[in-house]
């Protein structure tokens, strides 16, 4: 038996996929063929997200060609997913959740520190984790250009990017939350695979920002570590609900695929996501608001979940917190939704709603 597994064609979607394809396999699965399937949401690479119908363009096509057969499983990373997934379609397992943080990268031309000395520049190859895909063939090397210049704080990073800087992202959540860090800065969207963005960034192209962010996932698992400048804080940026987390999505009651993924499936992964997805689902979060959720696994099997609405323009959030078991994960993030909405949270997702319009899926 074989399973097809549909996946975009993007660096880190394809390295998400055969690192799934590889775990079925050495789990004692059946060999995967992967299928590439195109969304929306590549074809549109001009476009900012927020314009033209939200993350779910990223995995539509791919649901759909679940629904007629074409695939058997479909891998995402979860932050795409709907909050609430079509009838029909369940996650079936996810892999274990990677560095959840946005980060900071600024150009490899950027040397000198705040004091002005100029750190040596320095040319490194870094090879991506040695994952082969189904037909045997590892993942090409990825080519690093220097290391990013690094920062040890934010107040480190005012100092270095100044008050009004350009900083890549079109990222509604990122952007509502480093306003507040950067009151002065203008914001871009900036889209493509991740080399193709490191190298504009480089080049000084797409308007020449001063810096980009980045989730530091997709970073760390393409090789490109030694990019990430600052991890930004949860306190200063709360990241995606699911970001990090790859997932493996199914038709419901399929057997036999179920039975191939389970194996592979992390249990602390799977409670984040579930709680996190929930506090989505609770806010309502149908549309591109900013919303950011992150759940951490703490003492044994509990679990502290973290989360913010920011209103667009930065000028007021709502955060909270709470601690829960990770057997009752969902409910956690029910309950803290309920805390940020007793809070105002609703009012800021109104208007939010108001000045962006509603398009589906979780936040980017």
């Amino acid at each position: 038996m074989e399973l097809r597994l549909g996946s975009r064609g993007s660096q880190l979607a394809l390295w998400q996929a055969n690192t799934v394809a590889a775990l079925i396999a050495a789990g004692g699965g059946p060999p995967c063929r992967i299928v590439i399937i195109k969304t929306s949401g590549d074809r549109l690479q001009e476009a900012p997200i927020s314009d033209v119908g939200g993350k779910r363009l990223f995995v539509k096509e791919i649901e759909d060609a679940l629904f007629r057969r074409e695939i058997d499983l479909a891998v995402h990373s979860s932050k795409d997913m709907p909050a609430v997934l079509p009838e029909g379609l369940v996650i079936a397992a996810v892999l274990p959740r990677e560095d959840p943080l946005d980060a900071i990268v600024l150009p490899v031309c950027l040397k000198a520190d705040t004091t002005g000395t100029a750190p040596p520049a320095t040319d490194i190859t870094r090879t991506a984790p040695p994952t082969k895909d189904v037909t045997g063939t590892a993942p090409p090397t990825t080519v690093v250009s220097g290391f990013s210049r690094t920062v040890t704080s934010l107040d480190d990073l005012v100092a270095v990017l100044g008050q009004s800087p350009s900083i890549g992202t079109g990222s509604v959540r990122r952007v509502a939350q480093l306003t507040r860090l950067f009151p002065g800065a203008r914001f871009t969207p900036i889209r493509g695979n991740l080399d193709t963005r490191l190298r504009r960034l480089d080049e000084g192209a797409s308007g020449g920002n001063d810096a980009l962010v980045l989730a530091a996932a997709g970073l760390r698992r393409l090789g490109f570590s030694s990019r990430i400048s600052l991890p930004l804080p949860v306190a200063a940026c709360v990241p995606a609900p699911g970001q990090g987390i790859v997932a493996v999505e199914i038709r419901s009651g399929d057997t036999g695929v179920q039975d191939a993924v389970s194996p592979i499936d992390d249990p602390a992964a799977c409670a984040a996501l579930a709680a996190e997805r929930a506090l989505v689902e609770t806010l309502g979060g149908g549309c591109q608001t900013p919303i950011g959720a992150l759940a951490t696994p703490v003492d044994g099997d509990m679990l502290e979940l973290v989360a913010v609405v920011v209103a667009l323009d930065g000028s007021c959030a709502v955060r909270e917190r709470a601690c829960g078991s990770r057997s009752e994960a969902r409910a956690l993030g029910v309950q803290v939704a309920k805390q940020l909405l007793s809070a105002g949270a609703g009012e800021i997702l109104a208007e939010a709603r108001r000045g962006q319009g509603a398009v589906e899926g979780i936040q980017p």
